[in-house]
């Protein structure tokens, strides 16, 4: 009998190839088992932080089509403010094979960012006004996910089918060619990660970097409910902070105080500047991204050796001409309270950015930080202009995404 159950064994360990490294128990209870047994790996597996970037890939898409011939992107075509009159779509061919060292994305969700009114009036460009337009037509779009559709024969890390995130002029297109370095494989090219790019990394490392965050300290954060507002103020919470948040609207409100936040101000129902005396001791640090008469209580407001980040200046860039200089005469209370006003950029920070990717993935796949996705659907090219509108209308919640191609979307839904 007991040889009978070893010979037994055996076979089923020479059968079954995807057992190699395995322990197999035989016992007259329990009969064939093997071990560790999926429990048993749970329990003992640690992840760790610093894993590699491929670490997070859970699946391969399967690619079933064509590249073609010609694809469709956005471009400015004249700089200005209103993004709907400076770009319009056209055909470009796809020309093919790649370079060396490039590799194509196909974009599935392109993100709408407050700053696309800069850009396509040229304000992240150096020169003079007739310099900058000497470089018209450029591709609009900061970032996007996709798919890997094609790589140049020298790429070794990537593959075709990898599901893949990108922050890069002219993600507002169907496709993307672009150096591999440029591109951070994801789990899934879902709104949600379109979320955590440039939102989510701009709370994630202007709050340590340049607001230096640690626990015990209140945090202070306006447009609490965009698009990198959510971010905000759930990091701050998470680092043990107390969070104040300015939004408008009560549904706004509503969703900030389901992210933690500890005192909302509604400012179309209460003054926020009265609101903010119920702190007397003033706010450590302030996550700023609306400007004007905003900054002004923000900077009355900060505590000493508090620290404001400004990461944006929304108020001003819905006026006709877009935002300009303004004169911060006092500026000079500054230094009697040691205090510190510093802009964040975040494509200076691009060597943090894998890092803060995968810590802000790590705590979305643990369920520790929401991501909300405005629920207004926008989809094809045709509809970036009006998705950035929208944001600028005040009446987007959350992050506002574009679903570049819908039928490709609903394939990956079926994964």
């Amino acid at each position: 009998m007991h040889l009978c159950i070893i010979f037994l064994g055996a076979f089923e360990l020479i059968t079954d190839e995807s057992r190699a490294g395995s322990c197999l128990w035989i016992t007259n209870r329990r009969g064939l088992e093997y071990w560790p047994t999926p429990a048993e790996e749970a329990k003992y597996t640690v992840r760790s932080s610093s894993s590699s970037r491929n670490d997070m890939i859970s699946f391969q898409a399967p690619l079933g089509f064509r590249l073609p011939h010609n694809f469709k992107k956005l471009v400015v075509h004249t700089l200005s403010f209103h993004f709907r009159d400076s770009t319009h779509i056209i055909s470009a061919p796809l020309k093919l094979p790649l370079e060396l060292d490039q590799v194509l994305l196909k974009v599935i969700y392109a993100g709408v960012n407050a700053g696309d009114v800069n850009f396509s009036a040229g304000r992240y460009f150096q020169g003079t006004k007739e310099e900058i337009s000497s470089l018209l037509p450029f591709d609009a779009g900061f970032e996007a996910v996709g798919i890997i559709a094609a790589i140049g024969d020298s790429v070794r890390n990537l593959k075709v089918g990898t599901p893949a995130a990108l922050m890069s002029f002219g993600c507002y297109a169907e496709f993307v060619k672009v150096p591999s370095k440029h591109i951070l494989p994801i789990p899934r090219p879902d709104p949600e990660i379109v979320a955590l790019l440039t939102s989510g990394l701009t709370a994630s490392v202007a709050l340590e970097k340049v607001g230096q965050m640690k626990s015990g300290q209140v945090v202070l954060v306006t447009a609490a409910a965009g698009g990198t507002g959510q971010f905000a103020v759930q990091l701050a919470k998470l680092a043990g902070n107390k969070v104040v948040a300015t939004c408008g609207g009560k549904e706004k409100a509503r969703l900030l105080k389901e992210l933690g936040v500890d005192r909302v101000i509604d400012y179309k129902a209460e003054d926020v500047k009265t609101a903010l005396k119920e702190f007397p001791k003033g706010v450590d640090i302030v996550y700023e991204s609306v400007g004007g008469n905003m900054f002004d209580l923000c900077l009355d407001a900060l505590a000493i050796r508090g620290r404001l980040i400004v990461i944006g200046l929304i108020s001003q860039y819905k006026r006709k001409n877009g935002w300009t200089p303004l004169n911060y005469p006092r500026l000079e209370k500054l230094l009697s309270k040691s205090q510190n006003v510093s802009g964040f950029v975040l494509v200076q920070y691009g060597h943090l950015w894998k890092e803060h990717l995968l810590r802000l993935f790590h705590l979305y796949s643990s369920g520790k930080l929401k991501v909300v996705i405005d629920q207004k659907r926008f989809s094809g090219l045709h509809s970036v202009a009006d998705a950035v509108e929208y944001l600028h209308s005040g009446k987007s919640t959350g992050k506002v995404v574009v679903c570049i191609d819908r039928s490709f979307e609903h394939q990956m839904a079926k994964l």
